[in-house]
């Protein structure tokens, strides 16, 4: 599988607003797909940039609010514009891919870390990629492949970051209280050097990663509105990790929404 992530929010538990006012939160994510499933994606994106003349990425933020390269998307008539956000969402929803994330509330989170760790609580991003990274691991183990994780490249000290997580991940396991995750069964560090093959950073330019971007706004979103259509386009087109998962497996292997209580 190739897992590719992008990020949503501020990784930040308290310092900074939220960046949309449909919720306060930070995610990583995006989606799975079979490495051999990829070719046929990446024609399906060149296809759709095609149609609608885009040399530019597709950026999830600039095409909901019409801004920056998709300023044009408020010029178009009604119907052209449908026609548009028709063919995005067919592009989208019939990729073989399975949405992936971990999405945290960040507010829940302050409350639940603040009096215990202060100013020694993780950035959110240290949470978000090890849940995301090490469910990916198991449910590759589940289907007898490996994971290449792509990452979107942010500034240098966050991607320091990143990288540090995944080789401690590989190194010593999962960072968190053993007494309070063990009921998740996470994978020792040998299952998961051996899981995770490596890590990638990725400019925006990469059609995958932009695809990734399209994917975590709807997974981030229906955190706080569970009939946000995007999200319920991707549902009914069986493209979230929940559905290839039996009941029991989406606690430990699912997308993880943390700390919405």
């Amino acid at each position: 599988f190739n897992l590719y992530v992008d990020d949503s929010g501020t990784r930040h538990p308290d310092f900074s607003p939220p960046t949309s006012r449909a919720g306060d939160w930070f995610a990583l994510g995006g989606y799975l797909i079979k490495e051999e499933d990829e070719p046929a994606a990446r024609q399906a994106y060149a296809d759709f940039c095609s149609k609608w003349d885009i040399t530019y990425p597709l950026h999830s933020i600039r095409i909901r609010h019409r801004s920056g390269h998709f300023k044009w998307l408020a010029s178009l008539s009604q119907a052209k514009l449908r026609e548009f956000y028709h063919d995005l969402t067919l592009f989208i929803v019939e990729q073989p891919i399975m949405a992936h994330g971990c999405v945290i509330d960040r507010p829940g989170y302050h409350t639940r870390y603040y009096e215990k760790y202060g100013r020694q609580r993780w950035h959110l991003c240290k949470t978000a990629f090890s849940i995301l990274a090490e469910r990916s691991a198991k449910f590759a183990l589940a289907h007898d492949r490996r994971v290449r994780i792509f990452v979107e490249e942010s500034d240098k000290t966050a991607d320091r970051r990143i990288r540090d997580y995944f080789n401690d991940m590989r190194d010593a396991g999962m960072p968190f209280n053993k007494g309070n995750s063990g009921k998740y069964g996470p994978l020792t560090s040998d299952e998961l050097r051996f899981r995770l093959v490596e890590l990638r950073f990725k400019r925006k330019s990469s059609p995958m990663l932009q695809l990734a971007d399209l994917v975590l706004y709807p997974l981030s979103r229906a955190a706080y509105d569970t009939l946000y259509p995007p999200m319920r386009q991707l549902i009914e087109k069986h493209r979230t990790i929940d559905q290839h998962l039996d009941e029991e497996q989406i606690a430990h292997m699912g997308a993880k929404y943390y700390c919405f209580d």
